[in-house]
């Protein structure tokens, strides 16, 4: 992993390297880079990978003390991410929380940004999403020794496997959600950073309804990933986000939770592939 000091403090991140479009790809909360690093083996073959580990409660890097980390807040510091790297014509990929970081740079112009892909993710009212992502917002509410506390029971994979915990996010991927959970199990410091993160998500929960409404502006193309059987993300909602995207379109995944990109990589690799293809020949 590679590390770059960032105004909130530093990040962590994968990249690749490579001649090939650049993809740039964004994890949800209590969620680090190793989300994608099923798709990244499949498509650094002939793309550029670049993942950021956010300061979303499985990083291992505190924050700065006055660090905004707000989901807006880490909207901008993904955008300076872009520019310190001066990474041009991105693919864009958010799955997750990591799609809602997606929408609102796809509202906000932009520059670096050549087309989008959103997977399974927070979208209009779905904000925390679920049973899942509410009962995590709820814990935030606790001081951080106490959510450490909370944490610890994911140590356990019959706790982590419960709708309230990961068991509605994937099928597939029980070991990367073990790994996820260190972070504010072991290090205090990232407890505060979680904490933070968590209160300012409950306070601003109309946040992706406002983005919605800008949608329809974002001139560029995009695609929509979503599993077919998603229990916290509802699969109407990528339709939704299909039609308002002037130049939008929808695959839907079979076999498959939230996160694709542990449940289905090959198959989320391979849409992202040709997505990035067809647009370069347009």
């Amino acid at each position: 992993m590679r590390e770059i000091e960032l105004s909130a403090g530093t990040i962590e991140y994968e990249d690749t390297g490579g001649d090939g479009p650049t993809v740039v790809l964004l994890h949800g909360l209590m969620m680090d880079a190793s989300l994608w690093d099923g798709p990244i083996a499949d498509l650094s073959a002939d793309h550029r990978c670049v993942a950021p580990t956010l300061p979303f409660g499985a990083h291992r890097r505190a924050m700065h003390a006055d660090a905004d980390l707000s989901l807006p807040g880490v909207a901008r510091l993904v955008t300076e991410f872009l520019d310190r790297l001066d990474l041009h014509d991105v693919t864009l990929v958010g799955n997750d929380t990591g799609g809602a970081l997606v929408q609102l740079l796809m509202c906000d112009d932009a520059a670096r940004v050549g087309r989008a892909v959103l997977v399974s993710c927070d979208a209009f009212d779905n904000f925390p999403p679920g049973l899942t992502g509410k009962t995590l917002v709820l814990t935030g509410k606790l001081p951080p020794r106490m959510f450490g506390l909370f944490m610890q029971q994911m140590r356990l994979r019959p706790l982590r496997r419960l709708p309230i915990a990961f068991g509605w996010l994937t099928l597939r991927g029980d070991a990367a959600t073990a790994r996820w959970t260190k972070p504010v199990m072991k290090q205090p410091e990232i407890r505060h950073d979680a904490v933070r993160t968590l209160r300012a998500a409950a306070a601003d929960t109309n946040l992706l309804l406002a983005a919605a409404e800008r949608l329809p502006n974002f001139k560029y193309p995009a695609l929509v990933v979503w599993a077919s059987g998603d229990r916290v993300m509802p699969p109407e909602h990528g339709r939704r986000l299909a039609e308002l995207l002037p130049h939008g379109r929808l695959v839907e995944i079979a076999d498959s939770y939230t996160l694709v990109p542990l449940d289905q990589p090959a198959k989320l690799a391979q849409l992202i592939r040709e997505f990035t293809h067809a647009s370069d020949a347009t």
